[in-house]
């Protein structure tokens, strides 16, 4: 039993920080606006978005152990230059707008519990991840974000501080509720965006790859891709299964501790994640010093999330951007031999950080940029599973027909939803 469970945790790595930095501050303002505005009305989401998430970033993640190349590297060898640059591009604004925002929802977490100016904490924050994504080894790197992934645990505990209405909850959660409104798809598609978003999809592509250079695992002479390891493939989808869950789990207790609270007290419109928990303060009567404990609870997650969120959206961008630009990158790499890549690091970190100080609405620009990332995530969505088809790229490690099905199915529901979104904008 020891051995099984040190063999379960030893195979957690991409997947579960790939599903905690879904719940980055950018996705947990989204949630909290969600739960505030159509109380628990979109709980659904959260259950019916996990099957998708699972059948695609497992199909990523196969790819990139497969190939052993990113997400990029693969489609500029198997695509066009157009196609090629149009997704890196896409992938770079939306997370560079997301770290500005990320930034200062942190920043402003931190206020919460401690007096310090907005803007030497926004500075300090960036910096401080900077230094940590460049000149800390790989190994020590992925595990500290493993452990920052234990954050995501405040949200369950957030929620258990209030008394909630369990039965209309799982009903909610059952029975999809749904409205041809405008407001209601647009935070559908930013819901669906910050949760299948095309980071995550470059992020856990490129960090197989990160796993298979750190055991050793590499091609050979003429093989054209490396020699797995008979466990690989089974503990990246333990691995992949594990961490989506854990998002989707985040994403469920969130909506549910903002609705109970938020929406319940007609507070029904929510500007950043730092907002929500000070909200929480006043509306939570419990017990004692309750409405407290949820405001620090609701906080820290944040902040610990962010540390984690915002390292792997200036990561994925700099894998992706590496890649077609046939730079050497990897965090396994030090500066020196991927200057680069930790160029791209730092300069959309410091791109994302100015954003706060520029007079443009970040957390505006937030909830823009999750619906971006749902409409943006449908032609890469495409790609992935012509790809995840294709035996003569994947060959054995091609996915089987319920990988392809439930793929294509995220690529049809995704645009469907992007659809629906714009017929409402158009007919008014």
């Amino acid at each position: 039993m020891k051995n099984r469970l040190s063999n379960f945790f030893r195979a957690l790595g991409p997947g579960i920080i790939t599903g905690a930095a879904d719940d980055d501050p950018s996705g947990i303002a989204t949630y909290s606006q969600t739960g505030a505005q159509f109380g628990y009305g979109q709980l659904w989401t959260a259950l019916y978005q996990l099957p998708l998430m699972i059948a695609v970033q497992e199909a990523c993640a196969r790819i990139g152990a497969a190939t052993g190349r990113g997400l990029a590297g693969v489609v500029k060898e198997r695509y066009s230059r157009s196609i090629l640059y149009g997704v890196v591009g896409l992938v770079v604004v939306a997370n560079t707008i997301n770290i500005g925002a990320d930034i200062g929802a942190v920043a402003a977490a931190v206020r919460l519990l401690v007096d310090i100016p907005f803007t030497l904490l926004a500075i300090a924050i960036a910096a401080i991840i900077v230094l940590l994504e460049v000149f800390v080894t790989y190994k020590q790197y992925a595990k500290g974000l493993k452990w920052l992934s234990l954050a995501l645990l405040a949200y369950p505990v957030t929620a258990l501080v209030v008394a909630e209405p369990w039965g209309e909850i799982i009903r909610a959660t059952l029975i999809p509720h749904i409205e041809f409104s405008f407001q209601y798809l647009f935070i559908v598609t930013g819901v669906f965006g910050t949760s299948i978003s095309p980071y995550m999809f470059f992020w856990q592509a490129s960090e197989e790859v990160e796993e298979e250079l750190e055991r050793g695992i590499v091609a050979v002479g003429e093989e054209q891709e490396p020699p797995l390891p008979e466990s690989f493939i089974p503990n990246l989808r333990i691995d992949t299964v594990v961490g989506m869950i854990v998002a989707e789990a985040a994403q469920w207790f969130i909506i549910i501790a903002t609705a109970t609270v938020l929406f319940s007290h007609g507070v029904t419109n929510i500007a950043t994640a730092a907002d929500a928990a000070k909200a929480f303060e006043p509306l939570v009567q419990s017990f004692p010093y309750a409405g407290v404990l949820a405001k620090m609870l609701f906080a820290v997650g944040i902040i610990g999330l962010g540390f984690l969120g915002i390292p792997v959206l200036a990561g994925s961008a700099a894998y992706a951007l590496s890649e077609a630009l046939g730079w050497r990158e990897g965090l396994s790499k030090t500066f020196r031999q991927a200057p680069g890549f930790y160029g791209v690091i730092i300069v959309s970190t410091v791109v994302g950080l100015l954003l706060n100080f520029s007079g443009i609405d970040p957390i505006h620009a937030l909830v823009w940029t999750a619906v971006f990332n749902g409409i943006a995530a449908v032609p890469l969505l495409f790609v992935i599973a012509k790809i995840n088809g294709s035996k003569k790229i994947l060959g054995a490690e091609r996915g089987g027909p319920l990988s392809r099905t439930f793929v294509w199915l995220t690529f049809v529901v995704m645009a469907c939803s992007g659809l629906a979104l714009l017929a409402t904008l158009l007919t008014g």
